[in-house]
Parts: C-alpha cells; structure tokens; sequence
C-alpha cells in the first residue's frame, strides 16, 4: 500500500503553528478547495462515469470504482452499453438509508454473455492501492483515509471502500448471494458503516444524490413503494464515454496525495477560524471525501 506523506506534513505545521487567532485568520476548508491549482486535481475517466437519466429530466452521475469492485464494474458497464437498465425504474427509498434502483419485479434476464453469479467484492489486498491515512482512529477498521476518488479504510492487509453518504453499492439477495450489479443503490442517510465488507462498494454519487435523496419515501416494507406507479422510471443509464461530447459530464477530484488535500483535511480537524470555539482534532472518514468538482472548460 502506498501512503501519502503531504497529510502528516500539513498536520504538523497546523498544530506547531500558535494557538490564537491568525490575522487575518488561516483560510477555511472551502477556500482551501478553491483555491487548489489545477495540478491537485485529477479528472475521471468518461469509461468510470455512469450517467443514469431519470424521468422529469433528472440527472445522477456516478464515479464507478474498479480499484474495489472490478468485476461488478465491469458487469456495470457492459449493462450500460447493452441499454439493460434502459426502462426499468428507482424501486425503493428509504428514509435515512438508501435509494434503489434496477429490475423492481426480477425478470429482466441478464444478457446471457455476461456472468450470472459474481464472486464477492467486499474487500481487496491493501498491497499495491494508492492509500492517504487519516492519523484519526475509527470504530471498524485499523485505519481509514481515501484511495483516489473514495473513501477507504485498511486492516489486517486487506483493504475497501466503505459506505458514506452518496456512496453507491450493489443490492443483493441474503449471504451468500453477491448480487449482479442488476440492482444498484445509494446511501441517502446516515452513514451504513455496518454494512462495510458485507456488500460489494462499487462507486459513489458525484452529482444528483440531492434528487435520489428528495425522492418520495416508500411505504412498504425497507422503504419499497407499495404501488408500482410510484416508481421513478429510468429513461436510460450510459457510460459517459457513450454519450454524446455536448451531453458528456466531466468531473475531477482533489488528489488525496495532494497538498490542497492535506491542507483541506487539516483546516477541518484543527479549525482557528473565528466560527468554531472549539475545534474538533479530527476527521471522521465520511467527512474526507476527496472533493469534486465538474472540469474546468
């Protein structure tokens, strides 16, 4: 596993730094981002956007993570590229947890190329990801940080991506089912972290997770809608390398390895602006998603 220094670095010359009040004060976490040069941003590749159009012309962008979940990436975007999820519609939404979508009633038969059972993706050798540590202990792993554009954690040489706010999983039937990337969801609520290394992390929300989140509630059971026509319809789901240029989204994310990145985590674990009191000495990992913005034109 690979480990970025510049984190260590900032925190160091933030906590040697005096205590009082700075004149004027040291730039907050959301000037910290603005302000970063173009060389700490990294742009995602149009194959790892998932680009999924719902009915009254709402738009999610999805990051896919193949570094955590290759094989389901892959089964994603070959469904993208066969139009399989064209049709089918957001089937469940409940309150702090998650929004679904997929083949609400399972008989959609996956194109029979594709593989029908998926080995279980819940976690992956540490050795060899580009890891940044958060120097902040954690309730369920040795230690957590970001890799890339996720949030991770790490223990006992083995490595995942773990369940945030907007981060994007793959629904599936009891253990030791693993599911197929045919049902998607998202976290729109606390953050699961019960959940991590139990079900396969195959991205996060980049853009849109506001609508999956202000979606009507289901009332059935774990949040399914009752009536099959309070389903949202899915008008299409495409990669954004498929998508025309005028109607591709682009966006980059701040580099763990970075120093914006470092100092961004920094400002927020040892805030001396004149809102905070007191600060907080830490950063729990759902509140160190490398930040994202769309690409510069």
């Amino acid at each position: 596993m690979r480990r970025s220094s510049a984190l260590v670095c900032a925190l160091a010359a933030l906590l040697s730094s005096p205590a009082v009040l700075a004149d004027p004060p040291p730039a907050g976490p959301a000037a910290i981002v603005t302000a970063a040069p173009a060389a700490d941003w990294a742009t995602f590749d149009a194959n790892d956007l998932l680009v999924m159009d719902l009915a009254g012309g709402r738009r999610v962008v999805i990051a896919l993570a193949p570094d955590f979940a290759p094989a389901h990436v892959a089964n994603i975007r070959a469904l993208a590229r066969a139009h399989w999820y064209d049709g089918l519609s957001v089937e469940r939404v409940q309150d702090d947890y998650v929004t679904q979508w997929g083949d609400p009633d399972g008989k959609k038969p996956l194109p029979p190329e594709l593989p029908q059972k998926l080995a279980p993706e819940y976690d992956r050798p540490a050795a060899g990801l580009a890891f940044t540590p958060l120097p902040y202990r954690d309730t369920y792993a040795d230690q957590t940080g970001a890799a890339g554009a996720f949030p991770a954690a790490e223990s006992g040489g083995a490595a995942w991506a773990v369940h945030c706010y907007g981060s994007v999983g793959v629904g599936r039937d009891l253990n030791p089912d693993t599911g197929t990337s045919a049902e998607l969801y998202a976290v729109i609520g606390q953050s699961p972290r019960g959940l991590d290394r139990n079900i396969a992390v195959v991205g996060r929300v980049l853009s849109g997770v506001d609508i999956l989140a202000s979606l009507p509630r289901g009332t059935a059971d774990m949040g399914f809608y009752a009536d099959a026509g309070q389903r949202i319809a899915i008008v299409q789901e495409r990669l954004a390398a498929d998508l025309p240029a005028n109607d591709r989204p682009s966006y980059q994310y701040l580099k763990p390895s970075s120093a914006s990145y470092a100092a961004w985590i920094a400002a927020k674990a040892h805030r001396q602006d004149t809102f905070f009191l007191r600060a907080p000495g830490a950063v729990d990992v759902c509140n160190a998603i490398p930040p994202v913005r769309p690409t510069p034109r």
